[in-house]
């Protein structure tokens, strides 16, 4: 067999794995961007366990699977690199509109979110989001405050009461 078509089929395996084994990917165009931006951005996205793959678009349209169909396969052309991430994808999304904005290189041309498709017009909406612990953390907030302003209300007499009686009896 042939060096050069074994390293394409070893590429398109590598390719299925990250597929299959991350639900959030995003297919980025990444025009214009030099080396050491490239570098840059590995490295912020490694920092945070998230990866950068440039990919050969035949190649990952080979190792694509079923499951994500023809939506996704048409935003293989051009350059192509697939961000991945095997949990938040919210942070993924987050690093990648931020390294755009400072740089201005790098353009989502479209993804999948936990096994969704993500039009390139919706990725905006999703990096404006907070993550999971933060929204659960607001959630619990939000149940507590009532009780939290309940008990102020109901201390609010007994403190008013105390003051009252500190001020009798230092004028006594």
């Amino acid at each position: 067999m042939n060096v050069n078509r074994q390293k394409k089929i070893n590429q398109v395996k590598e390719l299925s794995e990250i597929f299959e084994n991350n639900e959030t990917f995003y297919l980025v165009d990444f025009t214009n961007m030099t080396v050491d931006q490239a570098v840059e951005l590995r490295r912020i996205l490694n920092e945070n366990s998230y990866s950068f793959k440039v990919v050969k678009n035949r190649l990952a349209l080979r190792a694509l699977n079923e499951k994500y169909g023809e939506q996704i396969k048409e935003f293989f052309r051009g350059p192509t690199g697939v961000a991945y991430a095997p949990e938040n994808p919210l942070g993924l999304a987050s690093l990648i509109k931020d390294f755009s904005k400072k740089n201005n290189v790098l353009t989502v041309k479209a993804g999948v979110v936990e096994g969704h498709y993500l039009e390139k017009n919706r990725f905006s909406e999703i990096a404006e989001l907070k993550s999971k612990k933060d929204l659960l953390s607001k959630m619990g907030f939000l149940m507590a405050y009532p009780l939290i302003k309940f008990l102020r209300t109901w201390q609010a007499p007994l403190q008013s009461l105390d003051s009252l009686l500190s001020q009798l009896k230092s004028k006594k």
